[in-house]
This record gives C-alpha cells, sequence and structure tokens, in this order.
C-alpha cells in the first residue's frame, strides 16, 4: 500500500468584529432580569449568527459566549420571575431551542479581565420546529416556555420534565409573538396571517380568535391588570399599519353564571372576552417592527421602520377616572354655554394609555428594551442602533418613587436624558477585504465606511481609520502603513501608529477592484474597472517641515487593457503579471516589458479572484460559474476544473510554500483544495451568508473570512491529521442521517389531523436513540429465548442444561441483566426525545417493552420514567394492544403495578412536604424569637442610657 499525503485539519477560532446580527423583532436585545450576583439593567443578551453575546451594559464588554449549534439564533426570551440560576432559552433558525443557566457568581468580575469572553452550554435542548423559531414566552412561573415557528405552529414544552407537552396548530403563517395571560391557563398568539388566538391550554384547543387586523400581526404586549394600581387588563397588538389596536380582556365573574340557570354558556365567555375598546395612532413610519413592555406592565414603547421610537405610560384606575371626570366637567360647561343638551361623554382609550415622548433616536433602530427604575421612578430605553451603538434614553418622571404619582398627573416629562455607548466594535456594512500582516500578529478588514485593525491573539480593535468604500487592502512591507483601494478609485495610504492619512491619489477614474505587492516589497500593481493595470513605487518624500520623510505612492508604468480589469497578481519570482478581466479570460503579461504572454480561457462567467503559487508554477482561477481551474504557467494550460461551491467563487488563496489553496464562495463555505491531487481536503462551515473575502496568513497556521452576516472568523491550523477517506465518509453519514430525518414523519395509528399533537419532531438523535432501544430489545428477546430452551431442555432431559453464554454487552456492563439494559438505555435517551424515539418503535418491540416494563416497576427504581413510557405506548398503540391477547396480561400488570407505584410516590411528596412544612413553622418561630429578643434587647439598651443620664443629672447637681 502506497503512502498517502497527509493534511492538518484547520479549526475554527473564535468569531469577532461583530455586536450583534439583527433578527428583526423583540429578539435584538433582551436586558437580564436581577438574579444572583446580576443587579438589574446590568446585563443585555443579544443574538450574534450562532452565538448570543451577553454584554456587561456599564463597562460596555462581554461577559459571556452563549454557544448553540450551527444556524442562526434568532429570537431571545429570558424567565421574569426570580430565579437564583436565570434562565434564557434561545431559537434558532433549525426549529431547535436551547436553554441556558446564566449564574452571576464571579463571572461579572472575571469576564472584564479575560481577553476571551467564557462560553457557557446550554442545559436544555428542545426539537419541536421544522424551520426557525420566531417567538419565545416563558409563563409567569418560568417551569413553561411556549415557542413558535415559521412552520406556523406554537409547541408548550415543559422545563421541570425536561419534554413537550403539546403541539398546537391553526395558524397559516409564522407565529409573531406568544404571550401567557396572568391569573388564567390562556396562552395567546399572534400571526402574520392577520389574526390572534386565544388558545386553553387545560383543553389544548383555541377557543377564541381575534380577526380584526388588516395586515400581518407583529407584536403582542399585555399591560395593566396589576393589583396595587388596579388598572385593567389590556392587550396592545401592532400591525403592518399606523396604528395599534386595544382590546379589553375580561374575566368572567364568578357568581355571573350559576350551576342552576338553563342558559346556553358561550365557551368565550367562560373563560375570558376580549373588546376593541380603541386605537392609537403612531408617529413612526412603516410597520411595527418592535413593541415591547417593561416588567412591571404600567410602560410600553413601539419603533417602525425608522428611527422614531414612541414611548406609553398606563394609568391607573384612579388616575384614568379623573381624567374621564374632567372631559365630563368641560363638556357639560360647553353644553349650558352653548344652551345644547350635554353629550355622553365615555370612558376611552386616551384617558386609560398617555404618550409621554416620541424620541427619535441617531440612527436607525434595531431593537429595544425597557426597564422601570422603581427607586428612582426613572424610566430608561436600551436602543441597539443598526451601527451596534448602544443609546440609554432616561425619561425622567420624578426623583422619588414617593412623588411619582404626583409628576405622573402633570403630563409627560418634557426632557429626556440620552447617553450613547460602544458595545465591541464592528463594521456598519459587509467587510469586503481582509489581510494579514507579515508577522501574522496583526490582520485589517475593510469595509465601506471604515477600515480596523486587529489584534490576532485577542481580537481586540486596535485602529479605526475612516476611509470611503474599501474594495482591496494590503500592509506595506514594515507594517506601519496600510494602502486601500476605494470604490471611487482612489488609493489611499495611512500611518497605523496615529491613524492619520498621509495621501489620497486618484489612481483609476473607476473602481480599483485589486491590489498586488510586488515580491521585491518596493512597490505594488493595481487593476481598475478603467481598464488599466498600474504600477506604483514606493518612495521617501519631504515633510513640509524639512525635519523627516514620509512614506509616499508614486506612479511609474501604466498597462491598458480591454476590458475592465478584475483581479492583479504578481508571481512571486517577479517574472509574470495576470490579469482576470471582464471578458472571461485571464492575461499573462511579461512583468518586464509587459508583452503578452499568455491567454487563458474555459470560464463561462468573469473571474473574480486569482493566486499564484509560491514557486510561480501554478495560477487558480474562481469565476462567478462556481467552477475553479488550475492553471500550469509554463505553457498555459489547464491541469483541472474543479466545480467548488454552490455559488459564485469570490476569494482564492494559497497557503505559502504549498500548493494548498483556500477558496471562498457566495454559498457561505470556506475551502481547502489540494491543486496537486486536484481534490477536496476540507470544507469550513459557519458563516450565514457569502465569504466576501479570505486570508491566509504568511506562514500558514491562520486563515480569516469576512462574510455578509457581519462576522470574522478566525481559523487555526492544528496538528491533528486528517484523512480525506474518513472525512468523505463523515459526510456521507451527515447526507444519509439528513434524508432519514427528511423522511415522513411517523403516523399514531387512528389519530386525525387536529389543532394538537406531539411537541417533538423527528430528529437524528431521536432515530438513534430508537435504534438504540430496538438493539437492548433484540438483546432482551436473545436472552428470554435461551431461556425458554434451557428450560425446555431440563423439562425433556430432567437434568441440568449447560449455562446460557452471556452476551458480550452484557459482559462489559457487568454481567447485567437484560432488563436493566433497557432500563439503561431508556434513561439515556434525553426527556425531549423519548416520546418521538418511542413512535418509530416497531409493534413487535412495543409488546416485548411492555412486558418488560412490567418486570422493570418491581424494582422500585426510576418509577417516573417507567410509568410515561407505558402510558405513551399505550396511547398510540391503544387499538392494536387492546386486539392482542397476549398483551392482556401485562396491560393488567402494568396497571396493578403503575397504581401501587403511584401510591407510594404520592405518600413520599406528602411525607416531605410535611417535613418541609414543620421545618419552615420552626425557622419562623426561631425567627420571631430572635426578633423578640432583639427588641427587648433595644429596650434594655434605652432603659440602661437613661439611668446612665439621670445618673450623671444628679452627680451635677
Amino acid at each position: 500500500m502506497g503512502l498517502t499525503k497527509q493534511y492538518l485539519r484547520y479549526e475554527a477560532g473564535n468569531v469577532f468584529a461583530m455586536v450583534g446580527t439583527p433578527p428583526g423583532g423583540p429578539g435584538g436585545i433582551l436586558l437580564l432580569p436581577p438574579s444572583t450576583g446580576i443587579p438589574a439593567m446590568r446585563l443585555a443578551a443579544m443574538p450574534a449568527c450562532q452565538l448570543v453575546l451577553v454584554w456587561n451594559l456599564r463597562t460596555g464588554q462581554k461577559v459571556w459566549e452563549l454557544t448553540g449549534g450551527e444556524r442562526a439564533a434568532t429570537c431571545l426570551c429570558s424567565a421574569q420571575c426570580y430565579n437564583p440560576h436565570l434562565p434564557l432559552a434561545v431559537g434558532y433558525s433549525d426549529g431547535s431551542i436551547r436553554v441556558f443557566n446564566i449564574s452571576g457568581s464571579g463571572s461579572l468580575g472575571t469576564a472584564r479581565q479575560e481577553s476571551k469572553s467564557p462560553e457557557l452550554e446550554p442545559q436544555l435542548t428542545f426539537q419541536g420546529h421544522k424551520v426557525g423559531v420566531t417567538a419565545l414566552s416563558f409563563d409567569l412561573t418560568g417551569g413553561r416556555l411556549a415557542s413558535g415557528g415559521k412552520d406556523c405552529q406554537v409547541v408548550l414544552w415543559d422545563l421541570a420534565s425536561e419534554r413537550g407537552l403539546f403541539r398546537l396548530s391553526g395558524h397559516l403563517d409564522a407565529v409573531t409573538s406568544l404571550l401567557f395571560l396572568p391569573k388564567i391557563d390562556v396562552l395567546l398568539s399572534g400571526s402574520k396571517d392577520s389574526t390572534v388566538r386565544l388558545w386553553d391550554l387545560d383543553t389544548q384547543h383555541c377557543f377564541s380568535t381575534i380577526l380584526d387586523h388588516r395586515s400581518e400581526v407583529w407584536g403582542c404586549i399585555i399591560v395593566g391588570g396589576g393589583s396595587a394600581t388596579k388598572t385593567p387588563l389590556r392587550l396592545i397588538t401592532g400591525s403592518g399599519d399606523s396604528e395599534l389596536r386595544v382590546w379589553a380582556l375580561k374575566e368572567p365573574e364568578k357568581d355571573s353564571v350559576t350551576p342552576d340557570e338553563d342558559v346556553e354558556e358561550n365557551v368565550e365567555e367562560r373563560i375570558i372576552s376580549h373588546q376593541l375598546i380603541g386605537q392609537l395612532t403612531r408617529v413612526g413610519r412603516g410597520r411595527v417592527v418592535t413593541l415591547v413592555a417593561d416588567a412591571t406592565q404600567r410602560f410600553f414603547a413601539v419603533n417602525g421602520t425608522d428611527a422614531q421610537l414612541e414611548v406609553f405610560r398606563v394609568e391607573t384606575e384612579m388616575q384614568a377616572k379623573k381624567k374621564l371626570e374632567r372631559r365630563r366637567k368641560k363638556a357639560e360647561k360647553r353644553a349650558k354655554q352653548s344652551g345644547t343638551e350635554c353629550e355622553d361623554v365615555k370612558r376611552s382609550v386616551e384617558d386609560e394609555i398617555v404618550r409621554l415622548k416620541a424620541v427619535r433616536a441617531s440612527g436607525k433602530i434595531r431593537s429595544f428594551d425597557l426597564h422601570f427604575d422603581a427607586a428612582s421612578g426613572d424610566l430608561r430605553v436600551f436602543l441597539i442602533l443598526v451601527t451596534g451603538q448602544l443609546e440609554i434614553v432616561t425619561l425622567p418622571a420624578a426623583s422619588t418613587p414617593a412623588n411619582w404619582e404626583a409628576a405622573a398627573q402633570k403630563g409627560a416629562p418634557a426632557s429626556v436624558d440620552v447617553a450613547i455607548r460602544n458595545l465591541g466594535a464592528s463594521h456598519l456594512s459587509d467587510v469586503r477585504s481582509v489581510c494579514f500582516s507579515s508577522d501574522s500578529t496583526a490582520l485589517l478588514s475593510a469595509s465601506a465606511e471604515s477600515a480596523r485593525l486587529w489584534n490576532r491573539s485577542s481580537q481586540r480593535c486596535v485602529r479605526t481609520l475612516s476611509c470611503g468604500y474599501v474594495l482591496c487592502s494590503c500592509f506595506v512591507p514594515g507594517d506601519k502603513h496600510v494602502i486601500i483601494g476605494t470604490k471611487e478609485g482612489k488609493l489611499e495610504l495611512f500611518e497605523l501608529a496615529s491613524g492619520s492619512l498621509l495621501q489620497s491619489e486618484e489612481a483609476h477614474s473607476g473602481a480599483v477592484w485589486s491590489l498586488c505587492l510586488s515580491p521585491d516589497k518596493r512597490g505594488l500593481v493595481s487593476g481598475g474597472a478603467d481598464k488599466a493595470v498600474k504600477f506604483w513605487d514606493f518612495e521617501l518624500l519631504p515633510q513640509p517641515e524639512g525635519t523627516s520623510k514620509r512614506l509616499g505612492l508614486s506612479a511609474s508604468r501604466c498597462l491598458l487593457l480591454d476590458e475592465d480589469v478584475l483581479n492583479v497578481k504578481l508571481s512571486p519570482n517577479g517574472r509574470l503579471l495576470s490579469a482576470s478581466l471582464l471578458d472571461n479570460t485571464t492575461k499573462i503579461f511579461y512583468t518586464d516589458t509587459l508583452k503578452f504572454f499568455l491567454s487563458l480561457y474555459g470560464h463561462k462567467l468573469p473571474v473574480l479572484c486569482t493566486d499564484i503559487s509560491s514557486d510561480s508554477t501554478l495560477l487558480v482561477t474562481g469565476s462567478a460559474d462556481r467552477n475553479i481551474k488550475i492553471w500550469g504557467l509554463d505553457f498555459g494550460d489547464c491541469h483541472r476544473s474543479l466545480f467548488a461551491h454552490d455559488d459564485s467563487v469570490l476569494d482564492i488563496q494559497f497557503v505559502p510554500q504549498t500548493h494548498l489553496f483556500f477558496s471562498s464562495g457566495k454559498d457561505g463555505t470556506v475551502k481547502q483544495w489540494d491543486a496537486d491531487k486536484f481534490q477536496l481536503v476540507q470544507t469550513l462551515k459557519g458563516h450565514l451568508g457569502p465569504v466576501w473575502a479570505i486570508a491566509v496568513s504568511p506562514c500558514g497556521g491562520h486563515v480569516v473570512s469576512a462574510s455578509h452576516d457581519g462576522s470574522l472568523r478566525l481559523w487555526h491550523r492544528t496538528q491533528e491529521p486528517l484523512i480525506l477517506e474518513e472525512e468523505r465518509e463523515a459526510e456521507r453519514e451527515a447526507e444519509y442521517d439528513q434524508s432519514m430525518v427528511q423522511g415522513q414523519a411517523p403516523v399514531i395509528p387512528g389519530e386525525t389531523q387536529t389543532e394538537t399533537g406531539l411537541a417533538g419532531r423527528k430528529t437524528v438523535e431521536t432515530v438513534q436513540a430508537a435504534e438504540r432501544i430496538m438493539e437492548a430489545l433484540e438483546i432482551l428477546r436473545e436472552e428470554q429465548m435461551g431461556q425458554e430452551q434451557q428450560e425446555e431442555e431440563r423439562r425433556l432431559t430432567a437434568r441440568e442444561p449447560p449455562a446460557i453464554p452471556i452476551n458480550p454487552i452484557l459482559q462489559a456492563r457487568g454481567n447485567i441483566s437484560a432488563e436493566k439494559f433497557v432500563l439503561e438505555v431508556l434513561k439515556k435517551v434525553k426527556s425531549s426525545e423519548l416520546d418521538e424515539a418511542l413512535l418509530v418503535l416497531p409493534f413487535s418491540d412495543v409488546s416485548t417493552l411492555l412486558f418488560s416494563l412490567g418486570s422493570l416497576l418491581d424494582t422500585g427504581k426510576d418509577t417516573e420514567l417507567l410509568i410515561r413510557a407505558s402510558l405513551f405506548l399505550l396511547r398510540v398503540h391503544f387499538g392494536q394492544i387492546s386486539s392482542a391477547q397476549n398483551l392482556l396480561s401485562a396491560v393488567q400488570k402494568l396497571k396493578e403495578k403503575t397504581s401501587s407505584r403511584v401510591e407510594e410516590k404520592r405518600d413520599v411528596l406528602g411525607f416531605n412536604l410535611a417535613a418541609l412544612r414543620l421545618l419552615r413553622h420552626e425557622l419562623d418561630e426561631r425567627d420571631e424569637i430572635r426578633i423578640f429578643s432583639a427588641a427587648s434587647d433595644a429596650v434594655k439598651e434605652k432603659l440602661r442610657k437613661r439611668k446612665r443620664k439621670e445618673r450623671a443629672l444628679l452627680t451635677m447637681t
């Protein structure tokens, strides 16, 4: 067997130059509620591609990075109740939901000094939606989570049991908002199908639908309903028009309908009723983008597609009545003056809701969140702009809570305080060019408005250069200067130490598409849209003061061509110049004489990128036709044409001193190729959009890629060998698993399509779990058949048969029984995936599992898991089980064992609850004793001080 070429694997490093991606909804920024070690208004979470970044709003630094899957995070939600672990739910574009437990113990302080933010892994993972998750909501206790997706489904999850409860169907378009109503078990969902549905979670059906919207419903909030302020419960919805609709939600009175009354009961009135009471006209333009209420439900704000933010306040019942009374008196006064009859003045929305302020941000708003500080009485609005800046708008209602009500009665505050903070460093537009310094310690990224210098090891922005629309860039030898080519046709020379622009040269009459340093490091060559290739020399120009010299550029030669020049490269030996033209060809010229040498043609679309190997023997070209061609520079022959990407090839670069090269495309991938073997080595996935530019470090150990998703990604070369056969086998297995998941979903026998269903969905994990369960049941059947044969042989021969050989899998686990092995396999299945895994089992395995579950219940261990699996199998296969005579004994045994085990667990829980109540009572008594003793000690101390004072007076007299 011949030796195979060995490659080293490149692994994903850090993601930087990113504050957050705009998901276009309330998930853009989420203020985390106070928890253990986390004060209020301190932390905010924002989705950023596959990550969720948690920022410290006071210091402007990253605290945590929440790592999820390979898809983009789309929405966020946190439990509003006090929880020491602070659960945070994140929805992703592949339909998965991950729940993180964020604890503030020590992390807030330690994260300030670390260069890399600590990563947090998810505690729970739910798979229930086929496509992206668009809405999440916790209930008031934080124990249940509702999710809505683009698949028009609503799924309810139980965090305590770590499983899905049920699925609700009925919407015809993506679900945009979810809300749990207070005090009653009702879920409200808004959708792009212009409806709002109210679901009774006890009966799992929709009992009411609001159809008054003319366009998509983009947001829903609940305000009011507070017992302290006595504000009525109101539902506010925002759609594609300029109006916010306000609905009155009324719970039925307990004594309104008695059981003796013979009347037809309306289900909607029995649970909760809704009535449109008015509309609020917005000042902002476009549809409602974000509609958010604060935790107290006294304030809410809305923004559209512009930079306008409108803040509203919900009045108390007493304030609303006072306003109504004032309007009634004014109407009576006007009627008395005019001598007409006074009209009936009714309560309106303006009496209950007041517009506090219409704030205009400094830029377009990406998302926002609210927080009302009860101690100071101030309302703070945290705005995230599309530029990545954080604006904190403070609406001072009053200095103290005592006089806040008095200030609120006078009207909205006249002035607001605006503070602007920067969270990290990021580009405002797509990065179109990246390059490494000669020592690989720094890299430059350039976009439409600026160029930023980054430290590669810490990923911190060292310098920001203000420039035009950058299309290409490179470091000047010495790494003290950089040159960028702009869309306006300029070459701009910057000094990195001061960040100042040294020279701006009108290089081309069109865009400068490409730059390349000369091999002797004494100049560079540029290609532009004016059909010219220009040579530039570095020179030292005298300063105006005459004390020192500075670096400058001067034009030396020019090569005119027939088409626009898209890319230029100089061979490392300095002998040849390649120029890619708009006519789909690549021309090769001699550098010294600029005479024509070769014309490389074969691409069907323009060549967007080229590169030449370090030994000047190979040229690779990447085109918009999705192909990469490898050419020899000796005769211009095409060695191989490779179908590289699913879309246009955007950039290509050789690894120095090798024939390996990297390519990037519009399909969002970065691929490594071997130009000698003409084969794909590795595919680097992670970007969520087109990868505009890549750069390979001079040492070849690092690769940086810039994408349309707004992120810069580092890839590091490891010492782990990469075997191509194993890579191709892993890719084939992943494709096979994906094809299994995309197959037809299992159907429950005897059930029809209704508005409720199972919460989970078929995934690779559930299929693998089902296979493990079937393997365990096969081992159990083999053991049972062996025991039956042994018993039959003992009965026929009347002597002891030879021992049955134990299965090797059971031997490896300590000679456990086959039934215990089945239990271990069931316990290893995630709680959220158990139902779907059991649903895949054939009926023969279901029969075997039912018999084993009855035997396992005798042990008294894992009772909850065994009963849950038994009830699910009985419900799903009820028709077949009830008609199978051989399963009646198993069902009867399950009935008896389940009842007895549930009684035992109930007794244990009752005993534990009684013990906890006793302990609480004793602790309360101790606290009362401490309070009484402290009070008596204080009285004794007062008496002691009084006696001392009386003695002092007596001695003085």
